[in-house]
């Protein structure tokens, strides 16, 4: 398959995921002929065109939506960053016309993150919405207003190398989420927080979950956990678009360079065994990029684990709505019927290694 075609293969999934029809995108996807900057016809150039009609007729969400797909997979060239910029201001836009939502910016170690959040409040319990390697927060932000009338004090972000967040991504990356809740410890309480972390960011919430006891449960969709990173024989069916991405993220020079990054990212049965919290996993049956083994290790070294699987390919995007109502379903329980303490204490954040 050529580039452009596994483009638009991609584009179909995540427009519905983002609610869009499939009339619609496919009509869209007409219209769209090469992936050469500047050219009229090009991919940014299409859908950055469909969302600034989309702004002009007031709706802003929807103009997101479009600008996010712009910009996929990842802003490589001048007219996909100008489609990243436009998605966050006109997210921008639309948020201050809505009551207690902001925009948040940290200093990290390597890089800069950015955040959109609601509800924050020291005596509400944080919950963390993170994305994978291909979603920016404004796909998930407009779940602000909802999640704040559940009692939360939610955050919005980014995984390292996606959208605003500067940070590279690699091995290290999970004490990304530590860090972040530092920073919220005096607007949050941090003591009991929620991750729902998609995909990749699934991985970042499993590994700081092994070592950070303010982190109380963790429900993520088809993330990596070890086979991804190490098993060569998986990796042949990884969609180039996947691979590309990961390369961009990281850093990589070539493939091999990446595969080497990423084989140190593999939680090991250890690690595992110290999530001694509540996971909730959403798997898909026809997964192209996350191996079964990875759902059968969660399986043997888990203490409380449930996956629900889905017929669908990777994300469920034709489930989207039956994933929202479980994935919050279970939240809610597990936030109100399951709100013990942990069955003992464990180590702060980065004592034990990593």
């Amino acid at each position: 398959m050529g580039h452009l075609e596994e483009l638009k293969d991609f584009a179909r999934l995540h427009a519905r995921g983002q609610g869009m029809t499939p009339r619609h995108t496919a009509r869209v996807l007409t219209r769209v002929t090469n992936d050469t900057p500047g050219d009229p016809r090009s991919w940014a150039a299409v859908w950055t065109a469909e969302g600034k009609a989309a702004a002009g007729r007031g709706d802003l969400l929807d103009a997101c939506r479009h600008f996010a797909l712009a910009r996929f997979p990842y802003p490589a060239d001048a007219p996909r960053l100008h489609a990243q910029r436009l998605c966050v201001d006109t997210f921008d836009q639309w948020r201050r016309a809505q009551e207690g939502l902001e925009r948040l910016e940290f200093t990290q170690p390597d890089g800069t993150l950015a955040c959109w959040a609601a509800g924050l409040d020291r005596n509400r319990p944080l919950l963390v919405v993170m994305g994978g390697i291909v979603s920016v927060k404004e796909q998930w932000a407009p779940l602000l207003p909802l999640l704040r009338r559940l009692g939360f004090a939610a955050v919005v972000t980014e995984l390292p190398g996606v959208g605003e967040n500067t940070c590279p991504y690699g091995a290290g990356s999970w004490h990304l989420l530590g860090r972040l809740l530092d920073a919220l410890a005096d607007r949050a309480r941090v003591a009991d927080t929620s991750l729902l972390a998609l995909s990749f960011g699934g991985h970042l919430a499993l590994r700081s979950a092994a070592e950070d006891p303010r982190i109380r449960r963790v429900l993520t969709v088809g993330a990596p956990v070890a086979g991804f990173f190490t098993d060569h024989s998986w990796w042949p069916r990884v969609p180039g678009v996947t691979t590309d991405t990961l390369r961009r993220l990281t850093g990589s020079e070539d493939l091999p360079a990446l595969r080497d990054l990423l084989r140190r990212c593999a939680l090991t049965p250890e690690q595992l065994r110290r999530v001694r919290i509540p996971v909730r996993y959403v798997a898909s049956s026809r997964d192209e990029i996350i191996p079964p083994a990875d759902q059968a290790l969660l399986h043997s070294t888990l203490e409380d684990v449930r996956i629900r699987t889905f017929d669908d390919v990777h994300g469920s995007p034709a489930h989207l709505g039956a994933v929202r109502r479980w994935l919050f379903a279970q939240l809610l329980w597990l936030r109100l019927a399951r709100s013990a303490q942990r069955p003992e204490p464990r180590a702060a954040l980065g004592r034990r290694a990593s």
